[in-house]
């Protein structure tokens, strides 16, 4: 007995794999929407960390106030939309290719997926 605990009923305990969008694991709605923004907002945290901005000089290039950069670089992200997020991307100086290719037959679903590629350099 381990604190009071059984031991046996604290090695029981259940293991579920990620699926890799922890808002689908958690069940919320629009889970792809979701992840794709927090992956997008990520890449824009990164590149303003990079190139030292302050919130007041990112809004600037963002064309954006100071209130919605703190909101974005928080991961408030409700008011914005992925291709605003986008939008965001090409102000930093970053291209952004998208890449349509028919689902693997062993995967029930179709998914989206967010890559960065060489963010460190500013």
């Amino acid at each position: 007995m381990v604190n009071g605990r059984n031991s046996e009923s604290r090695n029981s305990e259940l293991i579920v794999r990620s699926s890799g969008n922890v808002f689908a694991d958690l069940g919320i709605r629009a889970a792809d929407e979701k992840q794709t923004k927090v992956r997008l907002a990520v890449a824009i945290q990164q590149i303003i960390q990079a190139r030292r901005l302050s919130q007041t000089a990112a809004a600037k290039l963002l064309d954006i106030n100071q209130p919605k950069v703190s909101a974005l670089v928080n991961y408030n992200l409700d008011g914005f939309s992925v291709e605003r997020l986008l939008h965001f991307l090409n102000a930093l100086d970053r291209d952004i290719e998208i890449v349509i290719r028919k689902k693997p037959r062993s995967r029930k679903v179709a998914r989206i997926v967010v890559t960065e590629a060489q963010l460190s350099a500013v």
